[in-house]
């Protein structure tokens, strides 16, 4: 439904974005492989490139009105359904789009700042992620946390009408060219760790952020490590209650999780690039060039591949449709981290066995070869980022299934609670 009242047919809108997006967006590069996790060729340079594209793509689809379709129209949004954001992601299908800088930028940077941000933040914030003007990037995991992200140990202490922030964040996606970061900080020592937590907001760039790159196996460098000395960081970037943190990290890991498809704010099909060396059309199209369709169990490996897709696809509208409507809790959000988790790996692994030989050492050149053969090297990378699919497992047997939840020994005062030595250098300095 639009500012005036009415409401917006959804085949009608479907239309109008095939139209549009015809006459408007490129063809995605059937030879495209993930961003994030399969090249070690790129230089900073063409990576840059790509994030300047990026950027250049969501302005087009925010001028275009297709920027924000589930975000209330006085923040820039257009004030539709998830079933209208749902129709212009089939639509889309084919096409390049933003995904690389929407990851983190949307989900969950936009959508706490649309739940927890004040008025103001959104006003000044939520226009400018639509329109393709800041990235966003999350200031959350931390060396010796594992996924304990209540175990936060980065301190932020009150000065004032401001805050000053040290410690350490990591494995932050593309903080080396992000305009703004979500940080989750320690504010009190003196409770249990989960009621301490206070979440903040401040550019990247701000002084005293040390930014990090760290390198991975396949050779990318997108991840990074910072070191926060002495950040100053204003109270009126504060997004939601001081020491009520938790409550706004609960819905930052939904979100997070959600990645894996299912989010009301991103465009596409989820974080994967149409027609990468994983998807079944892919693999089917390789095959066929190479003359290997008949060869072995080449048909039945492509069809596992298939309905891998297809079952993850379903799986996405079930629960986020039920999520939506409120049938099931957000926790349900785990149930598609696990699926894409698992189900990626095992579809890598079909990509490479399929490529035998072409896929382990490829020629100069045979981009799809070379994309297929890093994924299946970094396969395993799709279980741990967005969350490990072991707390997938654990969310979804205490939180959606009701079973007992494991013991704790860490409900006294944070700061009696015993810490690791990374911990207690990070907190001790």
């Amino acid at each position: 439904m639009t500012r005036d009242g009415d409401v917006i047919d959804i085949e009608d809108f479907a239309a109008r974005a095939r139209a549009w997006l015809s006459d408007n967006m490129p063809s995605a590069d059937p030879n495209a492989g993930h961003f994030f996790l399969t090249s070690s060729a790129r230089s900073d340079d063409e990576d840059l490139r790509r994030i300047a594209i990026c950027r250049e793509l969501q302005r087009r689809l925010y001028e275009g009105g297709f920027a924000g379709i589930c975000v209330p129209e006085e923040y820039g949004g257009q004030g539709l359904t998830p079933a209208h954001q749902a129709a212009f992601n089939r639509e889309i299908r084919g096409y390049d789009y933003p995904v690389e800088i929407q990851a983190s930028t949307f989900i969950p940077a936009l959508a706490l700042l649309l739940e927890f941000g004040s008025d103001e933040q959104k006003q000044r914030h939520i226009p400018a992620m639509l329109r393709g003007e800041e990235i966003w990037v999350q200031f959350l995991s931390e060396p010796g946390g594992g996924s304990d992200a209540a175990g936060a140990v980065t301190t932020a202490v009150r000065d004032g009408n401001n805050w000053i922030l040290n410690g350490s964040k990591i494995w932050t996606t593309g903080a080396w060219y992000g305009d703004w970061a979500i940080c989750l900080a320690r504010t009190n020592w003196e409770v249990e760790k989960h009621r301490g937590l206070t979440v903040f907001s401040f550019p990247v760039r701000t002084p005293g952020v040390d930014i990090h790159r760290i390198e991975l196996l396949n050779g990318s460098h997108e991840f990074c490590q910072e070191f926060l000395t002495d950040v100053v960081v204003a109270d009126d970037d504060r997004i939601g209650d001081i020491d009520a943190g938790w409550s706004v990290v609960t819905r930052w890991l939904f979100h997070e999780r959600s990645i894996s498809g299912g989010s009301p704010y991103v465009t596409g099909t989820g974080n994967r690039p149409p027609g990468g060396p994983q998807e079944p059309a892919a693999m089917l199209k390789s095959a066929r060039a190479r003359d290997v369709l008949d060869h072995g169990n080449t048909l039945e490996l492509i069809g596992e591949a298939g309905a891998l897709s297809m079952v993850g696809e379903a799986l996405i509208e079930s629960v986020s449709g039920k999520i939506q409507s409120g049938a099931v809790g957000h926790h349900a959000a785990a149930v598609l981290r696990l699926y894409s988790g698992v189900s990626n790996v095992r579809k890598a692994t079909i990509a490479y066995e399929l490529g035998c030989e072409n896929i382990a050492v490829w020629r100069s050149g045979e981009d799809a070869f070379g994309h297929a053969g890093i994924g299946y090297l970094m396969r395993q990378a799709g279980c741990i980022g967005g969350g490990t699919t072991e707390m997938a497992r654990n969310v979804i047997s205490e939180r959606v299934l009701g079973m007992p939840r494991e013991a704790r020994g860490d409900l006294k005062p944070f700061k009696d609670v015993p810490r690791g030595p990374l911990a207690r250098i990070q907190t001790d300095g």
